[in-house]
């Protein structure tokens, strides 16, 4: 089954370079046109964790051009949202620059430099960065082998785009039997415990968002409502949504995770040392 197209949420008045976008699009990304701030942070609010925005990063109508206050407000609003900036550098942005990496923009893409259609696929594909790829790998400890983390980054990027079980194994390209080996080698939870904690871990780091209620993150993660996700958040790290909003979502329930990491790599220690002695 072919992975569904990944939303682009585009505002931006440079007709050519929408033009571009729209052919860069193609059967990889659901592309949707804006036109004002308040419409884009109104379909943010129920847009899916894997969807990109490319957006003018410049207050529009001024003559003395400044970094947009909205596009500030929004990456506060929504601090995991992946964002590339388009637009067009000349001499003096520099400092520019620095404070959209500042704000949380992932890529920038140069108007007449690099924006051609198959160079904004490129970008595209780059900045589909995964947020909750560099908070896993953020918070991993050392110990964690390079399988395991193969095994986590892609299960990661699997759920972020709305994926299953079936889905894990087709990234990598092994057969569903060799990912549970690889899993019980690495220390890890079976395939479909770990994507289930996947999903906990992609709906915590979207519970930091501010601008996001719990049902919207609940249908983001591919819940049916935010009482399955109480549901999975009750059975997995022993408490529901609000109260984990309160108390820092990703950071406590990473620690969990981490915790059952640790549990697993000791009982697989154990369970070698004791077969070492049998033999």
């Amino acid at each position: 089954m072919p992975a569904s197209p990944r939303p682009v949420f585009v505002l931006h008045q440079n007709a050519p370079f929408l033009e571009r976008i729209r052919r860069a699009g193609g059967k990889a990304y659901a592309i949707r046109f804006f036109t004002s701030w308040p419409a884009l942070r109104a379909a943010m609010a129920d847009a899916p964790p894997a969807t990109l925005l490319v957006l003018d990063p410049y207050e529009a109508g001024r003559r003395d051009v400044q970094l947009s206050p909205e596009l500030r407000a929004l990456l506060w609003e929504f601090p995991s949202a992946t964002v590339v900036a388009a637009l067009t550098i000349v001499a003096g942005r520099s400092h520019d620059l620095r404070t959209l990496g500042e704000w949380g923009v992932t890529d920038i893409i140069a108007l007449d430099e690099d924006d051609t259609a198959e160079s904004i696929s490129r970008r595209l594909r780059a900045a589909q960065g995964r947020p909750l790829q560099v908070l896993l790998d953020r918070s991993l400890p050392s110990s964690v082998s390079g399988r395991a983390r193969t095994l986590l980054m892609t299960a990661a990027e699997v759920v972020a785009t709305g994926g299953r079980g079936k889905e894990l194994a087709r990234t990598l390209h092994l057969s569903e039997r060799t990912v549970l080996r690889w899993a019980e080698r690495a220390g890890l939870p079976p395939p479909r415990r770990l994507m289930a904690w996947m999903r906990i871990l992609l709906a915590a780091s979207l519970l930091d968002d501010p601008g996001r209620t719990v049902l919207s993150v609940a249908y983001a993660c591919g819940y049916a409502s935010d009482s399955s996700l109480r549901r999975a958040m009750q059975d997995f790290i022993g408490t529901i949504p609000t109260t984990l909003r309160r108390e820092g979502a990703f950071a406590r329930t990473s620690k969990l995770f981490h915790q059952e990491l640790t549990e697993l790599r000791t009982w697989g220690k154990d369970r070698g040392r004791a077969e070492r002695i049998r033999s």
